[in-house]
């Protein structure tokens, strides 16, 4: 058994070639191999989102707190809400994050393959966060 005691690993920032805007990253937890999950607290401010990415396993999003927009490729933008979970199908290319005026944070769930559990893409265009 281990506990991580809440304040034991620093916050990061999100990196400016996976997202727009101002995101915070407060790791949860990464499961030792042979388990592959690894879990975040993402914060975004007001405007901030992901780039459009994939995942080899999937992703489910836990929404905690404020309203955000989440995007599937070829789908509509869709508003989300604290208590509300999404489910991205594996190798799914979506984008997540606020809206443009409020802030949203989510737990982000998702597995690895060979040690990564996300291919970044692109950036989101204004024209398809808006």
């Amino acid at each position: 058994m281990e506990i991580k005691r809440i304040g034991s690993r620093p916050s990061g920032k999100g990196p400016a070639a996976y997202f727009t805007g101002q995101v915070r990253i407060d790791p949860l937890n990464e499961a030792p191999e042979p388990a592959r999950v690894a879990m975040a607290l993402v914060t975004f401010e007001p405007g901030a989102r992901t780039a459009w990415h994939t995942h080899p396993f999937g992703q489910t999003l836990v929404v905690t707190a404020g309203t955000g927009w989440v995007r599937r490729e070829g789908g509509a933008k869709e508003e989300i809400h604290p208590g509300d979970v999404v489910y991205f199908e594996p190798n799914e290319k979506h984008w997540h994050g606020a809206t443009a005026t409020t802030a949203m944070s989510h737990i982000a769930v998702q597995e690895k393959l060979n040690g990564s559990p996300v291919d970044w893409m692109e950036h989101v265009t204004n024209e398809d966060y808006l």
